[in-house]
């Protein structure tokens, strides 16, 4: 199963994982393993590399061995006596029902073996599979890390890896290793130490798809490296983001040079348009209230933000706001200009899509409508409904919204009424909505202020019509 194209040499594959720009990972219930005792033991893990996929449960004879298993996450190392098994991976759905998506998987699991297990491929385009790399159980060697990388990204391209000295120059150097999808690398020690990866599209070393930037390599660290799908900022420039397992826990690797994407929403109904200066330049002219732009990718870092009358120099919003390597936000003018409160309300948006799920997200932008409910149900009949989402109220400082989502593909009505009442400020409004949908409404005040108040409809709700 191992399918080298070229195995990585002794500088190789230094995947950083000291890195500044690496994340953290969610909590994956892990069974707690016993002391590894390599007779009569292998070793299992998982790793969940399908972008479009939900969380998953790993099953194993039936039972869940591991539950909760979200993308770009891998589990700890489990010890487990050698046997046969069978070995399954169940989708969680909106309604919190699973669907088995791989196997189950018989599989003779010998002992002194570890046994990475990987969901690869697409749930929307009917790819996805189980990959399974097997290695003998041992030890790493003094001053020295162990890595082993794999393509996971499910698409027809064949990509080279440097490793090289920071700022070496790319089209002077050889490829380290040369991968396809699902080919991966043998286990290999390498001298911990400081290095920069690079992923260029293969023969084109000006190509560039991933920089680490400076990355450090630890001693001791043995690493699974999974190159994934960039579900976060900046996916068509960077399309690579790392997967790194350390056999206890999992983080994700950005390029260095990712950035952050940005759009902004004017949510003030009693402004007139608006210009959008950021660091002083204009970014954005003549933005006219329930108007918002598209996503402009920015370096990460702090930056100066005005908003100002149209035309004018009269700033009605400044604000320094700091932007974090890969991750995506909509900056909303929210506010009442009259009451000289408008301010600029950050929110922090997640943009990977399930393609068994529609992912909704409402935001509560509306100053004249005070608390609200929210009810989102299977027809237009709310009186015997229980609010989805109940007393949610406008807050300036501490925009309130609802996160993403997850419902059933299909039809639903959303209806919001002031908090503790029947009473429809916005609604019901009918909602087709599609697997693999993102749909983000804000509720906004009347045009001029006031009630009633109104939609801000965005992502698939516009690219839909």
């Amino acid at each position: 199963m191992n399918r080298i194209t070229k195995t990585l040499s002794v500088s190789a594959l230094a995947l950083a994982l000291a890195a500044c720009n690496s994340s953290s990972a969610p909590e994956v219930e892990t069974p707690n393993p016993p002391t590894p005792d390599p007779l009569g033991d292998f070793q299992l893990r998982v790793h969940h590399a399908a972008a479009d996929a939900p969380a998953v449960n790993i099953t194993v004879n039936g039972e869940n061995f591991l539950e909760n298993v979200d993308y770009q996450v891998s589990s700890g190392l489990a010890t487990v006596e050698e046997g046969d098994y069978s070995v399954g991976v169940d989708a969680i759905l909106p309604d919190d029902t699973t669907a088995t998506v791989i196997g189950p998987l018989d599989l003779e699991l010998d002992a002194d073996t570890r046994y990475d297990v990987f969901a690869l491929g697409s749930v929307a385009e009917e790819t996805l599979e189980p990959l399974v790399v097997a290695n003998p159980i041992s030890d790493v060697g003094d001053g020295n890390a162990r890595l082993q990388v794999l393509h996971g990204v499910p698409v027809d391209l064949t990509v080279d890896v440097f490793v090289t000295e920071f700022g070496a120059d790319l089209t002077a150097a050889q490829p380290t290793a040369t991968l396809a999808y699902q080919d991966y690398t043998d286990q290999v020690e390498v001298v911990a130490g400081d290095y920069q990866i690079r992923i260029t599209v293969a023969g084109d070393p000006e190509a560039l798809v991933f920089d680490s930037g400076e990355v450090s390599l630890p001693d001791g660290a043995d690493l699974f490296v999974t190159a994934t799908p960039n579900v976060a900022a900046n996916s068509s420039d960077r399309p690579i983001a790392l997967l790194l397992a350390d056999g206890e826990a999992s983080s994700v690797l950005y390029s260095a040079d990712t950035g952050a994407d940005v759009r902004v929403v004017h949510a003030v109904a009693d402004a007139p348009n608006v210009d959008v200066l950021v660091n002083d330049g204009a970014a954005l002219t003549d933005v006219p209230f329930l108007a918002f732009s598209d996503y402009i990718n920015l370096a990460a870092d702090t930056y100066n933000v005005k908003v100002n009358a149209a035309g004018t120099d009269t700033t009605v919003i400044e604000a320094d706001l700091p932007l974090e390597n890969s991750l995506q936000y909509s900056v909303l003018a929210v506010g009442e200009l009259t009451e000289e409160t408008i301010t600029a309300a950050v929110i922090q948006d997640f943009n990977r899509r399930i393609a068994t799920a529609a992912q909704v997200r409402i935001v509560h932008a509306s100053p004249a409508a005070g608390p609200v409910d929210i009810y989102v149900t299977a027809t237009d009949d709310i009186s015997e409904a229980t609010p989805a989402f109940a007393g949610v109220d406008f807050n300036a400082e501490d925009i309130q919204f609802t996160g993403n989502v997850a419902l059933t593909p299909g039809e639903y009505f959303v209806t919001v009424t002031l908090a503790d009442t029947k009473d429809a400020a916005i609604g019901p409004v009918m909602l087709d909505l599609a697997g693999g949908g993102l749909y983000t409404a804000i509720a906004v005040d009347a045009t001029g202020g006031g009630l009633l108040p109104q939609l801000i409809l965005m992502d698939d709700f516009v690219s839909e019509e």
